[in-house]
């Protein structure tokens, strides 16, 4: 029964036709919450990073080393461009760096309903901490994600909505999400 009720309203959700944005710094539950969202809502989920690859044919550290942080800011800012402007609702899990260039933000507001997903530095360090292919990781991760957090301090404020993601799981999260959907509509 509660199986029926949720899959009825998750139909109803996503005949909105809406593209969902999740922004926040990396460990903060994106890619995961993005592949939730997608199954309930029965829309495409693009994983900006996972497409960036696809269509450069190297991983983002590779690109990091290659070229370095602006030229893969760039890269990500035309990517991002692409997937928002496509056809159709879809859930996009950003790169937590995408909210760095006012381009970006502009089109994410534009072309989406923009959510932040937020945890305090010493979740984020726990959900990282083990994760070599992050190249802004490099070294001592606890300062590394400290300097970083403090760097992008205000880089989220442009969203419509904020979750703090410490203490949820990655199915609270995506059901906050849909009830602030709801209320939406």
């Amino acid at each position: 029964m509660q199986a029926d009720l949720i899959h009825k309203r998750c139909t109803r959700l996503s005949r909105t036709n809406e593209t969902i944005v999740l922004v926040g710094f990396m460990g903060t539950g994106k890619s995961s919450v993005s592949r939730l969202l997608a199954r309930q809502l029965q829309l495409p989920c693009i994983d900006l990073d996972a497409e960036i690859e696809r269509q450069q044919g190297r991983t983002i550290r590779e690109l990091f080393a290659d070229f370095g942080e602006e030229a893969f800011r760039e890269v990500e800012g035309q990517v991002l461009s692409q997937v928002l402007e496509s056809d159709g609702g879809k859930i996009i899990a950003t790169g937590g760096g995408a909210v760095l260039r006012e381009q970006n933000r502009k089109a994410m507001l534009q072309h989406g309903w923009v959510i932040a997903l937020t945890a305090d530095a010493e979740k984020i360090v726990d959900r990282v901490k083990n994760d070599t292919s992050r190249p802004l990781l490099q070294g001592n991760v606890e300062q590394r994600v400290t300097a970083l957090l403090e760097e992008r301090r205000h880089a989220y404020d442009f969203v419509h909505h904020t979750v703090d993601t410490t203490r949820l799981t990655s199915e609270e999260v995506a059901a906050q999400i849909l009830g602030m959907k709801e209320q939406r509509q």
